[in-house]
Formats: structure tokens, sequence, C-alpha cells
């Protein structure tokens, strides 16, 4: 069986379910072995279906199997979707043709195909969404159940638009399974590395930059939005937020940073640290290809090298997940990629947006505050 390049960053059938568990309408089968199916449901908390296939189906098949789990579901109203997972892809089973029978979506993401982006893109593909230029307003894309700040992204982004008077189209992936089919024309992101590419791209919402730039777009295009609000809430808040990073200026030097995360929450996060903390981005190991960069980067896939280039660096502060915080040593610490295990999450915090920036901001300082005081 192919090794696992990046046991740091999920798999394409996890990125697979990311998506379409999204939706409401749909349910979705992890055809595979019991592990197949634990991993997705604990970092998606969604609720997922799996045929925990055993020793004796890999060697007799499995279509038995898929086809009792399909059968329990078919009465729920529901669309079917069934993400196959290395073991089923390795046998070569025919899967299509035993799910020629029922109306269920295939979707051929076995973990070695690709990483979570990989799998995110083809099952929203397979879902076909399109646009109708009889929907108005603008889709929010991005919001994947993987991202832990997807949930409080959404709610940020929703009332910018309510408070600029621009109306909420299909949110990808996140929405009712039929509005997939009546996207509206344009599009704003959360988190590019998960972006639907439906509609015109208007632009990002990570850092004030960005978020100024994409509501101007959006002014230019609704003629019955006002921006002015968002507008004048960026400026305030961009205000107040470099008034709190001076203060902390005076009382303590720049942090030196590594940063470990997706392309876009890594970039949003070197750039909104320099800009307002004067920060030293030593290096952003980075969980997927992406963008190039005007800093220090690289493609880290392992636990190990996560560990060497904290200590070859030797940062003030660490931003990543779990694996990186059980490495970083006696270092301030902010986790902005999943897995983040060993603490509640209930509230729904975004990154992106205004509130996002604040949010962001304000628990970079507190970790290196609260780093400084166990150092003295």
């Amino acid at each position: 069986m192919p090794e696992c390049d990046n046991p740091l960053w999920p798999c394409a059938m996890t990125g697979a379910a990311a998506c379409l568990a999204g939706f409401e309408g749909i349910n979705v089968v992890i055809h595979g072995s019991s592990g197949c199916y634990y991993y997705p449901t604990t970092l998606l908390h969604a609720p997922l279906h799996g045929t925990f296939i055993l020793e004796n189906e890999v060697i007799f098949g499995s279509e038995d199997r898929l086809r009792e789990v399909i059968g329990e579901l078919a009465g729920t109203g529901n669309r079917i979707a069934v993400i196959t997972t290395c073991v089923p892809a390795i046998l070569g089973e025919d899967i299509q043709s035993l799910l020629a029978e029922h109306d269920v979506l295939l979707v051929d993401s076995p973990g070695f195909s690709g990483d979570v982006e990989a799998g995110y893109t083809k099952a929203l593909s397979r879902l076909a969404p399109r646009t109708d230029a009889a929907t108005g307003g603008v889709n929010i894309d991005g919001v994947c159940l993987l991202d832990p700040f997807s949930k409080g992204n959404l709610q940020e982004i929703r009332r910018l638009l309510d408070l600029a008077s621009v109306p909420v189209a299909t949110v990808f992936c996140r929405d009712a399974l039929k509005k997939i089919h009546t996207a509206a024309a344009c599009t704003v992101g959360t988190n590019g590395d998960f972006a639907s590419n439906v509609g015109e791209n208007l632009g990002g919402t990570l850092g004030f930059d960005t978020l100024r730039a994409t509501f101007e777009r959006l002014g230019n295009i609704f003629e019955e939005s006002d921006i002015g609000p968002v507008m004048q809430e960026i400026v305030h808040q961009e205000e107040e937020t470099v008034r709190i990073c001076d203060k902390f200026l005076r009382r303590f030097d720049p942090p030196t940073v590594v940063i470990f995360a997706g392309t876009s929450y890594a970039e949003f996060a070197a750039q909104s640290l320099e800009r307002y903390l004067d920060a030293d981005i030593r290096f952003i190991g980075k969980r997927n290809p992406g963008t190039p960069s005007r800093f220090n980067t690289a493609l880290v896939t392992g636990q190990k090298e996560a560990k060497t280039l904290i200590g070859l660096h030797n940062p003030d502060l660490v931003l990543g997940s779990s694996f990186e915080r059980s490495v970083s040593g006696n270092r301030a610490f902010y986790g902005i990629t999943p897995p983040l295990r060993g603490a509640v999450r209930l509230a729904p915090v975004p990154l992106a947006g205004v509130n996002g920036m604040l949010f962001f901001t304000e628990q970079v300082l507190n970790a290196c505050m609260d780093h400084s005081r166990i150092v003295q």
C-alpha cells in the first residue's frame, strides 16, 4: 500500500467527506475500515456513515456490506454519496456497477490519491455546482468542515454582507444540497485553500486590506448595496488594532515567529503579524502547495521535520496545530490549523472578516504575554 506522504495533513478521503457532509440533504458513506470512518468523524464533527469492512470482506469482497448500508439509508429521502477509501480502491472492486441500481453518488477518493484539498475539489465537482442568472446576491466559499474557524467565518461574513445590504446566495460547503445548482454569479472567499471556483471570485476576507478591497468590488457590482458601514467598521477596528499592538510593543520586543498552516491562513497570519507587530517571520511550513510567497517558505509534511525547523529558527511564537504544539517546547503557541486537540471549542470564532482579525490579534498577544510572564 502507498505510504502516507503528508501525515500532518488529512488525506483526499477526508477532504471529500468534508465537502459532502457540509450539505443538508445528503448521507455520506465512508466505504472502508473503521479507522477510515473514525478519523474524519473526529475531525469534522459531522454525521457520517461507514461500511466498517473487515478482513473477510477484504478477501471475499465488500459489495454485500456496501449494499446493506445503502439499503438502510435508502428510505431517508436524502441523496446518498459513497466515498471509497484505500482498501476498496486497491482491490479494484466494480463499485460503480453495484451502485448503478441506486441513485448514489460515487466519489472515488482514496487517501493515496492526494491531500485533503484534492478530495474536497473532486467531491464538489461530482456535485456539479452551477450558477443561475436568476439568483441574486453573492456566494460564500471556503467554508470547510475541516477548518476549525469555518463556522465563525460564515457567521462573520454573513454579518458583514447583511451590514452592506448584500444578500447571501449559496454557501460552499455549508448549505442545502438543492442550492448547489442555483448559485449566484459572484463569490467571496473565507479560506482560499478550499475555493469552490463557482462564479466570479470577488476576493477574500482575511485581513483588513483584503476585506476592504473585496467590499469595494461588491459595492461596484451591487447597486443597491451600502458598503459604507462596513468600511467605517474596518477603519475603526484597524485603528484599534494598531493602538493595542503599539501598546504591546512598548512593553515587549517584536516576536519572532514560525508558522505551520495551510497556504491561505499561513499567509494571512504572516502578513498580519509583520504589519501590526513588526514580527520577524522566520519560517512558514505550509501544509499544501500554494502561490509563491515573499517569506521563507517550504512544504513541511512530517512532525520530526517541524520539530527540527522550530529548533533551527528558535522563535518566540509558534502558530500551527496540536502536532507543532507538542514539539514547540516552552514557546508561546496559538493554534490556527487542525487538528487542535486538548482544548474545548464551543464558540464559533472566526479568522475571516473584521472580528476574525480582532480575534486573531488578541489571541496572539495574549499567548505572547502569557509566555513572557512564565519566562520571567
